[in-house]
């Protein structure tokens, strides 16, 4: 009861990865411009199928093949009633997938997704059920041999295996994600110095002369570093006119973001969203002009007559 209760988890885990990792690679091969594609969120979906595959699809594979030759030395053992019920189960739990991801995915392309993308991802799902239906369809119907079985299991090992291989050149290497969560981190540390430089402005009506000057003993406020060398971040002010003051953040890099390297010179709004910013970047060192607009703040400060 045991190993087949195992096996069973282990498949539904596995077949659920594998249409995630799947997904992944018909959403960044085949990009619709209504629906952007973000490294950190599609990198971090393909690690967890990744590991999902590395680990548990193993497993099935070993529980399998000890399930297998089991029967074929007490093939009376095919007829226990937990497995024959957990075989209708899977069956039904497989129909239920398909046609809600049939469901999901007709949804999706009514609301105007690319064809290629739907068409791909409707076929991901019918391989990986229609898979799970044929093997276990014919087990239930007497009609897979040992040599059928043992196919089944070597293909779809194989399969798999190059699904996760293909993880390694798409999401990249730990090394490469390691590289990029440095990155996110810099990122982060100029959106905060950012913010700071226009608070302490707008208290101000002048810009900091350095970075150390936002340091603040009330709200604990220390200037963050380079995360990865402890160094400070640049910091310069580009003009001191009250009309437009402007400054210059800069920060060494490990690679480009997935956006690419073009950095727009945008004026700043007055409120923190990141999201309205343009933080890409290419590999190395890259600088970041930022420009106050006064007008946007006029009702936080009281300018001198």
């Amino acid at each position: 009861m045991f190993m087949h209760l195992l096996s069973m988890i282990a498949l539904y885990i596995s077949a659920g990865s594998i249409i995630a990792l799947l997904f992944q690679y018909i959403n960044i091969y085949f990009p619709d411009a209504l629906q952007p594609v973000y490294y950190s969120g599609t990198a971090g979906t393909i690690r967890w199928a990744m590991a999902a595959l590395m680990i548990i699809f193993p497993i099935y594979l070993a529980v399998m093949h000890f399930l297998n030759r089991d029967y074929a030395t007490s093939p009376e053992k095919k007829e226990l009633k937990i497995r024959k019920w957990l075989v209708y189960f899977t069956l039904f739990v497989a129909a239920l997938i398909i046609s809600t991801d049939l469901v999901t995915l007709v949804y999706n392309f009514l609301g105007g997704e690319l064809t290629a993308r739907f068409l791909l991802k409707v076929l991901t799902v019918a391989m990986v059920i229609g898979t799970v239906f044929l093997y276990y369809g014919m087990d239930l119907k007497e009609n897979l041999t040992k040599k059928r079985a043992n196919m089944f299991l070597i293909l779809t090992a194989g399969f798999t295996a190059l699904s996760v291989i293909g993880g390694f050149f798409t999401a990249g290497s730990p090394l490469k994600a390691r590289l990029f969560r440095f990155d996110e981190q810099r990122v982060a540390d100029l959106q905060t110095l950012q913010y700071q430089t226009v608070e302490y402005w707008i208290q101000k009506q002048a810009l900091p002369e350095s970075l150390t000057d936002l340091d603040n003993d009330i709200t604990g406020f220390r200037t963050p570093e380079d995360p990865e060398t402890n160094l400070p971040y640049e910091y310069s002010v580009t003009t001191e006119n009250a009309s437009s003051p402007s400054f210059t953040l800069c920060a060494d890099f490990n690679l480009a973001s997935f956006s690419g390297g073009n950095v727009a010179k945008v004026p700043l709004t007055p409120y923190y969203e990141p999201y309205l910013e343009n933080w890409n970047h290419s590999a190395g060192r890259q600088c970041f002009d930022r420009t106050i607009d006064p007008d946007l703040y006029r009702e936080r400060i009281k300018f001198p007559k």
